[in-house]
Parts: C-alpha cells; structure tokens; sequence
C-alpha cells in the first residue's frame, strides 16, 4: 500500500472486522444494519485498496486467508481497544497517571491508610507518590497535588487548606514506671524529651516543645535535653519503644492512642497555627482526574476522626 489509510479505507476495516468475527456477510449485515449486497461490494473495494485477497468465497461459507488472518488480528484488537475506551468515557471513568506529593509522616499515618479506598473508587489513575519533606521547595512541574504542612503562603500555586495541625505530649505507659507521675507539665523535667526536626518549614529543633508549653502557659521547663529525630515517624516509634515523652500531631496518632501504645498524660491541646493542604497549580483542577483526587482529599479529610478542614 502506498499511501496511509484514509477515511473510506478505516470504514472498510470496520465492515472487515465484522466480516471477519461472523465469516458471513449476511451477519456482518446484520450487526452493521447494511445489506449483504453493501457488504460484500465494500469488501471487494477494500482488497482492491491493500493490493491482496482478504477472504476465500467458498460455497457456503467465508474463510480468512493468511493475509486476512493476520489483518483480523490486528483490527480486532485496535476496535475492541477502541470500544473498550469509547464505553469508559462514556460511563465517565478516569485514566491516566497523576502525581502526588506528600510530607513523609502525612503519606504514611494518614494517607496509606486511606489509598484502598481511592484505587476502588478510581481503579484506572494510576498514582505516582513521591514523599517528601516540607522543606524541599515545591516546583512547578514536578508534581499534580501536593500535600504539605505550611501556614499556606506557596507563591505561584494554588492551595486548597486540609485540616489543622494540633499537638500534645504522648508516652509509653511504661515510662512512668519509677518515676514521678505525668500530673502536669512540670512534671516533665524527670523524663526524656523527644524531638521531631522537621515539625514544619523553618523550624528549630526543639519548635514543637517550646510551642505547647508557651501556648498553655507552662513554668519555665528545660526543652533542650533528650534525643532527636528527622522523621516524626521515628520520633513516635522511640515514644512507643519507652524512649520518652514525644510531641504528637493529633492527624498522625490515632492508632497509637485507640490501642493503648501511646497516652496522653496531659488534657491540653495545642494548635501550632500550620495547616495540611493541597498545593496545586493554577488551573490544574481543570483536569478531571486532578479535581477527583483533589476532592476525594477533602472527603476524606472530613471523615477523619476528631479532626475539621482547616482554613488559611
């Protein structure tokens, strides 16, 4: 064939395909709401087209010759392909890759979880995560959403706030054994201190600690003493291990305190004055597959135990 395929030719495969499935005219007909006379006569135009025969006319059936063998195969699946996708457009199913960012300790203890029940709502985007510390500048281009720990100032972005970011003090059970009993906040000079260095963007290594108790208003208490962590994943796997008393982000905690792990010895509850969000660029919502992740974030946001969608 010396020239591409143009429209009348495609019109042709879709009667050879049909043709080619029944190995009857009269029932490609059918299928194709033609007469068999129609059929046939487009056949023969399409074999004049490719240069070969496509099927042998025997007397009381059709049969493929290797040429059409090999043809059938190769439109069946390019139609059953195109069928395929015509009926997921229209039933309005999603495809494609989107790419999310997220703060390491956010993806592990409060969207791992939750990934199930976005892949059966949308089986066909197929996500790319990629964790990644607040302090790593965010730059167009490299992701879809993201989601981050900030008090909501990301220029050049959009940003869709998530839900507050509230601390307190938890331990082992075990750690008060032998010690003075966690009844107040003094009372957390006789036990080691834990320490998450990257609390949020800009922080100092003892931020969290020296927040709560400024905000409730503590007696002076030496913060700057005990172990140090760049995960706070880490700094709550010391916690539980009966290492000391560590600084808890309520959206992070929730198992640990549902089965015992971890208590909270004081009642006091702090907001840091940070926000989770979802950064996106401008426009980016556009796309129906970044607006579906996008929502679903915030449907899930709201369904999270004890926990409101924050605002900037």
């Amino acid at each position: 064939m010396k020239q591409s395929l143009n429209a009348q030719t495609h019109a042709w495969l879709k009667v050879f395909s049909a043709s080619a499935r029944h190995l009857s005219f009269t029932r490609a007909a059918e299928e194709l709401h033609v007469t068999t006379g129609a059929v046939s006569q487009q056949i023969k135009q399409l074999e004049e087209r490719l240069g070969f025969k496509l099927f042998r006319r025997l007397p009381r059936q059709l049969e493929l010759t290797e040429e059409g063998r090999r043809l059938s195969a190769v439109v069946g699946t390019a139609y059953q392909a195109v069928d395929m996708e015509v009926k997921r457009l229209r039933s309005g199913v999603m495809t494609g890759v989107l790419r999310l960012r997220s703060v390491p300790s956010f993806l592990a203890k409060w969207l791992m979880p939750r990934l199930p029940r976005l892949q059966a709502r949308f089986p066909d985007i197929e996500l790319q995560v990629i964790a990644e510390d607040s302090n790593i500048s965010l730059r167009d281009g490299e992701f879809d959403l993201a989601l981050d720990l900030n008090d909501g100032h990301y220029p050049g972005f959009a940003i869709t706030p998530l839900m507050k970011e509230v601390i307190f003090p938890v331990c082992a059970p075990r750690l008060m054994r032998g010690r003075p009993r966690l009844a107040q906040p003094s009372d957390l000079a006789y036990y080691p201190l834990l320490h998450d260095v990257t609390a949020w963007r800009g922080s100092q290594d003892h931020a969290e600690w020296e927040h709560y108790l400024r905000a409730i208003e503590a007696p002076h208490i030496n913060v700057r003493r005990g172990y140090t962590f760049n995960r706070n994943q880490l700094t709550m796997e010391a916690a539980i291990a009966g290492m000391g008393v560590a600084i808890a982000r309520q959206t992070l905690i929730t198992d640990e305190l549902r089965t015992g792990a971890l208590i909270a010895p004081f009642a006091q509850r702090v907001e840091t004055g940070k926000r989770y969000g979802i950064v996106h660029a401008p426009g980016s919502l556009d796309d129906r597959r970044v607006r579906a992740v996008h929502d679903w974030l915030l449907e899930e946001a709201y369904r999270s135990d004890g926990n409101e969608v924050a605002s900037f």
